[in-house]
């Protein structure tokens, strides 16, 4: 996959970004999806619209204080949300068994990753969201090696 930059001018474009997305993490074939990006940059809303996409019904929510949300796509299949910005560690990642789920081979969306580089996988989606404006956001997709 080359890399792709999709543009969002508003909050009513993220549903489309999201569908983008999702053919992009199809296309890719990475499980391990990584959000980076300054707080208020839109990541957990972006991940919110692409559980959407892929046919979650639950309340999607940042697993701020949890770690980690579980949810059902329309197949059935999980898909694990993280949120590492209140991790201490990387060990206290490991600790609470962040690998085994990268190892999982279900979809794994990651907020901010940078806290937890050592256990993410080499091979993983990059998804980097810049702030271009008060709603529009900038996303750079890439295969990170």
């Amino acid at each position: 996959m080359k890399s792709i930059t999709l543009e969002i001018a508003n909050l009513a474009a993220v549903p489309a970004a999201a569908q983008q997305l999702a053919t992009a993490i199809a296309e890719s074939g990475q499980t391990v999806v990584a959000f980076e990006g300054e707080m208020g940059a839109g990541k957990t809303t972006l991940i919110r619209a692409l559980c959407a996409t892929l046919g979650v019904e639950d309340d999607v929510s940042s697993p701020t204080f949890a770690l980690v949300n579980e949810y059902r796509d329309g197949q059935g299949q999980p898909i694990y949300h993280f949120d590492f910005y209140r991790v201490d560690s990387e060990e206290e990642a490991a600790r609470l068994g962040a690998a085994e789920y990268f190892d999982s081979g279900y979809l794994c969306l990651v907020e901010w990753p940078s806290r937890v580089a050592g256990l993410l996988p080499p091979q993983r989606l990059l998804v980097e969201l810049a702030v271009t404006g008060s709603e529009s956001r900038e996303i750079h997709l890439s295969i990170s090696k």
